[in-house]
């Protein structure tokens, strides 16, 4: 049976990360507090802003791009999308 944690984004009990998805204090809170669902869609969402707005990663501004809209995603606040982006309709 998968561990559960109180997911910050969906204020539920989900499926816990197998593992720290980021090093460091950062990676070991976001483990605790955020469900494999959360993660999984924030994962998408960053994979867009990346194509879509050009981010080189290897620009310290991109990576602080990308932190401050996961904090947003995983806290339900507005985040950017990506221009031209439409959701597969279920």
């Amino acid at each position: 049976m998968s561990q559960t944690v109180f997911c910050r984004k969906y204020q539920q009990e989900l499926e816990a990360l197998p593992i720290p998805p980021l090093p460091g204090k950062k990676g070991q809170e976001i483990q605790a507090s955020v469900s494999k669902q959360a993660w999984e869609e924030w994962q998408a969402l960053q994979t867009r802003l990346i194509n879509e707005k050009h981010l080189n990663m290897l620009e310290p501004s991109a990576r602080a791009y990308l932190m401050e809209q996961m904090e947003c995603f995983l806290d339900n606040r507005e985040t950017d999308q990506a221009e031209g982006y439409v959701p597969r309709e279920s």
